[in-house]
């Protein structure tokens, strides 16, 4: 009989999860509150239920359960949603991150306050509750700051504050901007640190962790939609030395555990700051964005989208699975048009004849409506690209990039 497995969430970057789980046997169980979600259409069975509201998920699933049917495990890919996860684990007695856990991951105040406790290296941080609060800490600190939402994702809310810059945002409009995007009105601070920054994603299996994920973010429009922080992609294998990325890996690994994974998967966001890694985030749940999905794999052979399948549905991967075989060179950007209406779309035939590009996605079509990039949700389409060494890649992809032409108007 097949295993059941319940995907929460629906959206275009869940699809290679759903047809991976499809594709090894499972029965899947996908679920979203968009009816017209379009991995649905990949999927055995779709439930109505809000990925990001718990309750809700699990009385569309008790309904569904009340048909005689049961779940052996559930997951969340490319959305932030490890609590609704947790709540329908727990319903249904199944293994999963545990609500604890689901907690802290989601509420970057208490995950920074578990790794203070438990002495994770990260930046100095700080609860705000009016824009006063603001000012006192950036006149006394005299240093660049980043203010986001406690509880919100996709970077939405998030500004750097650059000490001594002569573009410093209004910061009662700054906190206002953050606390607007917080669903539970709820803001924070915590000191930009400079340095790379790096993606990591990897496993936690039986209190072992394994991190085949490591990718070097690219954030070089920092100043062009500053003070938004807004992401273009990344690139692997890192630049960094060995020492310094399993210096990194262990932190990640260690933060994972701080917030009580156990048997699952996590994803790093780090910062190698003045030569020493320190964590900015750790989520509980498989990222977003194909670096999972995609990049890991073309980047070190390992089938980790497979691997976390496993580990939902309870079995226990052998290590030689999590451990990358190879390191090709992989890199990723994303597409940002002037804002206003789409006229019309170009270059994508030209862009995919590139040698080494597997994918170009377009998130947007003609008429559609750019708005101003204040977050990752607002970025167009994404170019990806793979090829002997990083710096190759990222010449294809850049070349690819600037083949698309997404052509606006303002209104």
């Amino acid at each position: 009989m097949k295993k059941t497995l319940i995907i929460i969430g629906a959206g275009l970057e869940t699809i290679p999860v759903i047809q991976k789980a499809v594709e090894m046997g499972l029965h899947v169980v996908a679920t979203d509150l968009n009816p017209e979600a379009p991995g649905f259409k990949y999927a055995h069975e779709t439930v109505i239920g809000c990925v990001y509201t718990p309750e809700k998920s699990v009385e569309a699933l008790k309904l569904w359960a009340a048909k005689g049917k049961k779940p052996d495990g559930i997951m969340c890919a490319a959305v932030d949603a490890p609590h609704t996860v947790a709540a329908v684990a727990d319903f249904f007695g199944i293994q999963a991150v545990s609500n604890e856990t689901a907690a802290l991951a989601t509420d970057k105040l208490a995950m920074k306050n578990r790794f203070k406790e438990t002495g994770i290296p990260i930046p100095w941080y700080k609860e705000l509750f009016d824009a006063d609060e603001l000012r006192k800490n950036f006149t006394k600190r005299k240093e660049s700051l980043v203010i986001k939402p406690v509880d919100s994702r996709g970077a939405r809310g998030v500004l750097r504050l650059e000490y001594g810059s002569d573009t410093l945002p209004d910061l009662q409009w700054a906190f206002e901007h953050a606390q607007h995007e917080s669903p539970a009105g709820r803001v924070m601070i915590e000191s930009y640190l400079n340095g790379p920054q790096i993606s990591t994603e990897g496993f936690v299996v039986n209190g072992k962790t394994y991190t085949p994920g490591f990718s070097d973010r690219n954030y070089e429009y920092i100043d062009r939609f500053s003070p938004h922080i807004i992401e273009n992609g990344g690139q692997l294998p890192s630049f960094l030395s060995d020492e310094t990325q399993q210096e990194v890996k262990e932190l990640t690994g260690m933060a994972a555990i701080a917030l009580g994974i156990n048997n699952g998967v996590f994803k790093g966001d780090m910062v190698v700051h003045n030569g020493k890694p320190y964590v900015i985030e750790i989520a509980a749940r498989l990222s977003g964005g194909y670096f999972c999905t995609h990049e890991i794999p073309w980047n070190t052979g390992v089938d980790f989208i497979g691997t976390a399948i496993r580990l939902a549905i309870g079995e226990t991967p052998a290590p030689k699975d999590m451990i990358p075989v190879f390191q090709e060179g992989v890199a990723q950007r994303y597409l940002f048009p002037d804002q206003g209406k789409v006229v019309r779309i170009e270059g994508i035939e030209e862009a995919l004849a590139i040698d080494g590009i597997r994918m170009v996605e377009i998130r947007t079509q003609a008429g559609s409506i750019i708005p101003p990039t204040t977050n990752h949700p607002a970025r167009a389409g994404v170019v990806m690209g793979v090829a002997e060494t990083r710096e190759k890649a990222v010449e294809n992809v850049n070349k690819a990039v600037n083949c698309i032409k997404i052509i606006t108007e303002k209104s």
